[in-house]
């Protein structure tokens, strides 16, 4: 979406690469990052516009196959960003993706469940908010952070469900898992905009304090979350490093050039100064 301060970042660095190799770059997308018909729709009007590459973050990882056929078919050279698309059903289509740009999720899910074990000393009643499901990304995060704490008895995930990567939702849902659930004293949420959602619960709960919040991203309310001490964690992501590579990979691909099937951005754990180590 263009409203999420993630994909706004992506942005800029994909909108400064642009401009520094001359390439002209449109940028859309849906309202809710949950409508994938939406985004289908765009990039099949892209498709008739005539671009030159595609660089995609897919709304649904199986979802998409079908408008990325017609892509293939058109000739267009796919680029894939942040989550990825489903092999088998792109193999099935005959898609073919030509790089993979990204963090590696679950390794991030992965760093979030051990910096719970080691905030908690292995000791907490779990909420966890999920992506959209069958999205790449999210469930990639929930089983990187599952497995991190699997060998940990004192961890007990008491709920899991999605709010679609969105605050509100992040906020409705813990909302609702409190009352189910009042011995929940921590929760992951696979992204921060969930995160920063179910903090607002928290505090319309008057829990503040009482809850440690883990999040994935490090956007800036919640590195300002974190300051203030509402937040644990968040897993750093680095969207505008994700967009330049986008662009400087349709650039070398428009020159006839073979780029990388898969190209990693860094993650890094984000937590106060001075917090548990």
């Amino acid at each position: 979406t263009l409203n999420s301060p993630f994909f706004i970042e992506m942005q800029t660095g994909a909108k400064a690469a642009a401009d520094r190799l001359g390439l002209d770059l449109v940028v859309q997308a849906a309202e809710r990052e949950v409508d994938v018909e939406k985004q289908m729709q765009i990039v099949e009007n892209l498709i008739q516009t005539g671009i030159k590459a595609l660089m995609i973050t897919p709304s649904g990882s199986r979802e998409v196959i079908p408008v990325l056929a017609k892509a293939t078919a058109a000739g267009i050279p796919i680029i894939v960003v942040d989550t990825r698309i489903d092999a088998a059903a792109a193999t099935a289509a005959s898609v073919k993706a030509l790089t993979f740009i990204g963090s590696d999720n679950f390794e991030g899910g992965r760093a979030a469940g051990a910096e719970l074990v080691l905030q908690t000393n292995g000791k907490a009643q779990v909420a966890i908010l999920e992506g959209i499901p069958g999205h790449d990304t999210g469930d990639s995060r929930l089983k990187g952070f599952q497995e991190a704490v699997k060998d940990s008895p004192g961890i007990k995930i008491l709920a899991s469900q999605t709010a679609n990567w969105e605050r509100d939702q992040g906020f409705t849902v813990f909302q609702n898992m409190l009352q189910a659930h009042p011995a929940i004293d921590a929760v992951f949420a696979c992204n921060d905009m969930m995160a920063l959602g179910a903090i607002e619960a928290i505090a319309a709960a008057g829990k503040t304090g009482k809850i440690r919040v883990i999040g994935f991203d490090a956007v800036d309310d919640a590195r300002k979350a974190i300051e203030a001490g509402t937040m644990a964690a968040s897993v750093a992501q680095f969207p505008g490093e994700m967009g330049r590579m986008a662009v400087e990979s349709a650039a070398r691909v428009l020159k006839g050039e073979t780029i990388e099937a898969e190209q990693r951005v860094r993650i890094e754990l984000i937590k106060k100064i001075g917090g548990p180590r």
